[in-house]
């Protein structure tokens, strides 16, 4: 395992893609209040989703100057989108919200920990 990311720019687009998903749980937008029902995921914790996005966006942008930091949240990102993915199998929810939102997120921070910091 490299200690930094190489190359770069994966890791800045994941960062970014994930401050966007923080920001839209914010509120949250339509499509994610839809998505953390489906989970079942109990409103009272609705507030946590963006701190915990945005606390990634930080060790995915510290992580590429601090050794192991972003292989480490790349790798918390991974367990979480795994977490999400079984959340939606466990409640049935087999449309868009696991297939292209948990799926697609996880897939691409598989990549990204893959191609940025395994060799």
């Amino acid at each position: 395992m490299l200690t930094l990311p190489d190359p770069v720019w994966p890791v800045i687009a994941l960062a970014l893609l994930t401050a966007i998903d923080a920001v839209l749980c914010l509120k949250p937008a339509a499509f994610i209040a839809a998505c953390f029902e489906a989970v079942r995921w109990p409103r009272r914790l609705w507030w946590t989703m963006p701190i915990i996005k945005l606390a990634a966006v930080a060790g995915l942008v510290a992580g590429i100057w601090v050794p192991y930091l972003g292989a480490t949240t790349s790798l918390a990102l991974v367990l979480y989108f795994l977490l999400a993915v079984a959340a939606h199998l466990r409640a049935h929810d087999l449309g868009r919200n696991l297939f292209v939102n948990a799926s697609g997120m996880l897939l691409v921070c598989i990549a990204v920990s893959v191609f940025c910091f395994l060799r």
